[in-house]
């Protein structure tokens, strides 16, 4: 029965179906996510001995290994005539179990994912910290992405990535790319940060920002003339200062305020809701660093971040999540229960929701 299951098969369907992810575990059938939602193929249901021969036929033998020792696995595979994915190995009572993540070979641009015009704003800085976050698949590599393709197209600047694994592969266009993957071409986020530095960048991504040394490196890189992007697993602009000031201990926080009321720029927290008619759309809560909020970062006031965004919103290219979930929901491409459970402030949706 192993021999039924083909991989490649699977991830083929993945892409036929228009979904997001595949899942392998034991005991259920392979399940595909479609528009956010597991769906079970009608397919036997697998063991462990299946999974380890389906997964294991996309390896190298140092990747096998790596696996083998650590029971972790992270990569990222492209299939002649199907597609890239990302992929993830681990153990799950004992059995071998892998997520795959189709990554878009070709890469949006910021007007294909109707952005608004602040981010083609955001990308001309010379130097600064733009940070996209959100929960994991929220669409944030795709915004990213997006951005870094919007540069290349127009710019001929420099661009170092860090990635873990390396998810969208851009080709020179304007632009030149060293995208470099953490583990087959550098040790870790913040060492090749600080190596970075020393490679010419003019931007410079990071795929995730999940430690006090490389956020401390990407502050650095902001601070000396670079525009740093970067990810965080926050769901505000507020809980995103928190979080980086939180990493640093009390006697540090002031001095890390006063870096981040410099060298922040942007904070892009966005969620992907169902749309009706099916897909998917994102709603991004958008702060820009202006005197103002600078100023509450500075003086440890990150409460008021909210209403300082609230305000001029039609100079400054500021919105709410709320705002946001209220547009959404008068062009009706969500519904009023999506709204709700995806909701930052649900309290604020309410009575926003009653005055329609």
């Amino acid at each position: 029965m192993s021999q039924v299951l083909d991989i490649r098969k699977l991830l083929k369907s993945v892409v036929a179906y228009k979904s997001s992810d595949l899942h392998l575990v034991s005991g259920s059938e392979p399940q595909i996510r479609i528009d956010g939602k597991l769906v079970a193929l009608n397919l036997p249901v697998l063991d462990g001995k299946m999974i380890e021969e389906m997964s294991y036929a996309l390896l190298t033998e140092k990747q096998k290994n790596d696996f083998e020792e650590y029971n972790e696995l992270d990569y990222a595979v492209e299939l002649p005539n199907i597609g890239r994915f990302r992929a993830n190995y681990y153990k799950t009572m004992g059995n071998i179990a892998c997520a795959f993540r189709i990554i878009p070979t070709d890469i949006p641009s910021l007007d294909q994912l109707n952005a608004k015009s602040i981010f083609k704003e955001m990308i001309k800085r010379e130097k600064g910290l733009i940070l996209i976050t959100g929960p994991t698949g929220s669409g944030k590599s795709t915004t990213l992405a997006a951005m870094l393709n919007e540069i290349n197209i127009t710019e001929p600047k420099h661009i170092i990535t860090v990635e873990e694994p390396v998810e969208f592969v851009h080709k020179n266009k304007k632009s030149l790319f060293s995208q470099r993957e953490v583990g087959p071409d550098t040790a870790s986020f913040s060492e090749s940060l600080k190596r970075a530095l020393r490679q010419d960048p003019d931007i410079i991504l990071i795929g995730e920002m999940r430690d006090r040394e490389t956020i401390e490196a990407a502050m650095t890189a902001a601070e000396t003339g670079h525009l740093v992007f970067g990810t965080l697993h926050t769901n505000s602009a507020p809980q995103t200062i928190n979080r980086i000031v939180d990493v640093f201990a009390g006697d540090e926080q002031p001095q890390i305020r006063a870096q981040l009321s410099t060298s922040l720029v942007a904070v892009v927290s966005q969620v992907l809701l169902p749309r009706i008619g099916g897909g998917r759309v994102a709603v991004q809560e958008i702060m820009i660093t202006n005197p103002a909020i600078a100023n509450l970062v500075r003086e440890d006031k990150v409460h008021q971040i909210y209403s300082a965004m609230q305000l001029n919103q039609s100079a400054t290219g500021m919105t709410t999540q709320t705002q946001e979930l209220m547009d959404n929901l008068g062009k009706n491409t969500i519904t009023k229960e999506s709204a709700m459970q995806y909701s930052n402030k649900p309290d604020e949706l309410i009575r926003m929701m009653e005055n329609l």
